[in-house]
């Protein structure tokens, strides 16, 4: 059930804020593979309060680290059926940990929506591999049923590089815990890269060694190695307040936690965002971020290594009126919606057209006008409507469906709105707050 609508303001555009930010979801969700995989080696800290992650975490039987005390991992009791809901990154990486689990049988499901979003290529890796998993429903799509444990026939794969990088990494992260080890040739160009240097750097941490030779991954056989993996907070999260420094005629925002070396590919807002004006220095242990005065000249952007930051720069652009094409968006369509067509819907809310010319989107502003009210619709995508609020910077009031779909990954986002000057008002059920 949707929990109503939310409505924004923000009539003054000067931002001057410390939000301090949630773990990543995206080094979250490894860490806690890595530390059920290790059997309590790996501890984890500053876990991320997003939903995905607090699923994933339920599901593996672990639990958050108490300050004092040392956190203790509990051994998986999965039930016959596990309902992940909507988190897609709990899908992939569980569907290739629980093909490890000697006696254990359970049937992985979702959301309506994720029964929509492919995972065969997936299973036909783990299949190769010689994993008895089989579905349940529609052929190449959840639910899906996993029989726990099997006798490894080859340590050859190979995968396509230019789809979801989730299926890769899951594959990456048992690859030190098969009998043959695991030789991943990837196929074509690879999309996301910065999430699969992710993972293999975080198995480093903890001992697990890698071979990356032109296409081909090589994890042999071994051990984890004691180690404490800290998440660092969430660049994804940190680009919605970059998006609205962008649109403000002031801003100076303060993110406290991210470095300058981020093993999150995200991070490159900073650079993309740079084309808007926006400056990052990094020193009081975070971010500064401010808006200068700048001309936005930049005519195309690559999403291929960040598809997440997508919606996010596109509304920046649209806001702005600036005509711009983008790349890389090959993605977009199987995540939690189909994420062009929501951007076309919204954007034209405000007038502006988004426009597909084969693997290259076009922006046209032409018609740009700006309501004195907008309806975003969010579409169950915890993005859609992270990446429109900044609207209310430029719509006068700005109301949002469905306000708690941002907890999938950033539960205090509405929260932090409010600290830095924005107009929040909650609708729920027909009760206005």
């Amino acid at each position: 059930m949707k929990a109503g609508n939310l409505i924004l303001t923000k009539p003054e555009k000067a931002v001057n804020a410390t939000i301090k930010l949630t773990g990543s979801k995206s080094e979250c969700n490894r860490a806690l593979i890595i530390s059920a995989l290790s059997e309590g080696k790996v501890r984890v800290e500053n876990l991320s309060e997003a939903a995905d992650t607090v699923t994933l975490k339920e599901v593996l039987g672990t639990r958050y680290e108490v300050p004092g005390q040392v956190p203790a991992l509990q051994p998986p009791h999965p039930a016959p059926e596990i309902n992940i809901g909507p988190a897609g990154t709990a899908m992939r990486f569980l569907t290739a940990f629980f093909s490890l689990q000697k006696q254990h049988q359970v049937i992985l499901t979702g959301s309506e929506r994720m029964k929509q979003r492919p995972i065969g290529i997936l299973v036909d890796a783990l299949r190769s591999l010689g994993a008895e998993i089989v579905y349940e429903e529609k052929e190449g799509f959840p639910p899906i049923k996993i029989t726990g444990g099997f006798d490894q026939k080859t340590a050859e794969i190979s995968i396509k590089g230019d789809i979801s990088s989730q299926y890769i990494t899951a594959l990456l992260l048992i690859a030190s815990q098969l009998p043959l080890g695991l030789n991943l040739h990837i196929e074509g160009e690879l999309t996301s890269r910065p999430y699969v240097e992710m993972t293999l750097s975080m198995l480093q941490q903890c001992g697990i060694q890698h071979h990356w030779n032109g296409n081909v991954i090589s994890i042999q056989n071994q051990p984890f190695q004691p180690a404490t993996i800290y998440v660092e907070p969430d660049w994804s999260a940190a680009s919605y307040w970059y998006a609205i420094a962008a649109l403000c005629d002031e801003a100076e925002i303060f993110l406290p936690g991210l470095t300058l070396y981020s093993l999150q590919g995200d991070s490159t807002i900073t650079e993309i965002m740079a084309n808007f004006g926006i400056t990052s220095q990094f020193k009081d242990g975070g971010v500064w971020l401010k808006k200068e005065p700048k001309a936005v000249v930049r005519k195309i952007f690559d999403f291929k290594t960040c598809p997440d930051l997508a919606q996010t720069v596109i509304v920046v652009c649209a806001a702005l009126g600036h005509d711009a094409s983008f790349t890389g968006l090959e993605t977009l369509k199987i995540k939690e919606t189909d994420r062009i067509k929501a951007l076309q819907n919204e954007l034209a809310k405000i007038g502006v057209e988004l426009i597909e010319k084969g693997q290259v989107y076009k922006l046209n502003c032409a018609k740009r006008s700006i309501p004195e009210k907008v309806f975003i619709q969010t579409y169950e995508d915890h993005r859609m409507a992270m990446a429109f609020a900044p609207l209310a910077l430029i719509v006068p009031e700005l109301e949002i469906e469905d306000f708690k779909v941002v907890e999938k990954s950033y539960p205090g986002f509405w929260d932090d709105l409010q600290k830095a000057g924005f107009g929040v008002r909650y609708e729920v059920r027909g009760i206005t707050n």
